[in-house]
């Protein structure tokens, strides 16, 4: 894989970016002006397919693979990702996995709770860790952010998937928690918390939210798509909002909002 040394523009790293939202982020930040780095399990087909739509736009893309639950290789791929374009001045943790086969939580299994918190929760805490140390470590007067994508499921229980919910819960609070440590360094945290996007994800139950939208699901009544969440990142990662930090972006259509 041929990599560049050096760039003008500001980099991002994208998590997941293979296809859906991940894919979205990535067109979004090129488009915002970011090199990126987009990450995902393997060299695969989607992940090119994902570098040849922003290179075919003009941007600047490379596809550094990685499995980011694999935490004693954390170091290697930052060192990676950062010689890809000499930086990186954005975060966006998008990798994530739902439940093998959604059923009763009583029925949750030792290693479906651990595949599920080890690929969005731990993996996700670590890889912040190590890209914040090296921010830290090479300051820059460019702005520099670190978007985490949870869930609606943060805040609304799904026990057909409970392992999920609280792999995702653990990030809400871990976007806090770096918020309140980074901010010091000049590293804005947000996170940003979608409700019910089409995606591949989502396609295992469509029938099922279909028909609730049918009946007026959300105040704005239509599924989410992935550019919604990546309108939202490439916001933050623009530095629009720089005086927040720890802060929550719904995308969900209002679906959070508490109505009598």
């Amino acid at each position: 894989m041929k990599l560049r040394m050096t760039t003008s523009r500001r980099v991002a790293l994208v998590t997941g970016a293979g296809r859906g939202i991940g894919r979205g982020i990535a067109c979004a930040l090129a488009r915002e002006g970011f090199a990126v780095v987009v990450n995902d399990l393997d060299h695969n087909e989607e992940l090119q397919t994902t570098v040849s739509i922003i290179r075919e736009a003009g941007g600047e893309v490379e596809a550094v693979p990685a499995d980011i639950s694999d935490i004693p290789h954390h170091r290697e791929f930052v060192d990676r990702v950062w010689r890809a374009f000499g930086d990186l001045d954005c975060l966006v943790n998008n990798a994530g996995i739902s439940v093998a086969k959604r059923g009763d939580m009583l029925d949750v299994s030792p290693e479906s709770f651990d595949r599920l918190v080890a690929v969005n929760l731990r993996g996700p805490f670590f890889l912040t860790q190590e890209v914040a140390r090296r921010m830290i470590d090479a300051p820059s007067k460019a702005f520099r952010s670190i978007i985490t994508i949870s869930s609606a499921n943060t805040e609304m229980a799904s026990i057909d998937r409970a392992e999920y919910c609280i792999s995702k819960i653990g990030l809400s609070m871990m976007t806090q928690l770096f918020a309140l440590r980074l901010a010091t360094h000049g590293i804005n945290v947000y996170e940003i918390r979608p409700g019910v996007i089409e995606t591949a994800m989502t396609a295992v139950a469509r029938e099922r939210y279909q028909a609730r939208y049918d009946q007026g699901f959300t105040p704005i009544n239509r599924w989410g798509q992935p550019a919604d969440v990546a309108q939202a990142v490439a916001t933050l990662a623009s530095g629009a909002l720089a005086f927040s930090t720890g802060e929550v972006i719904h995308v969900d259509g209002g679906l959070n909002i508490k109505a009598l």
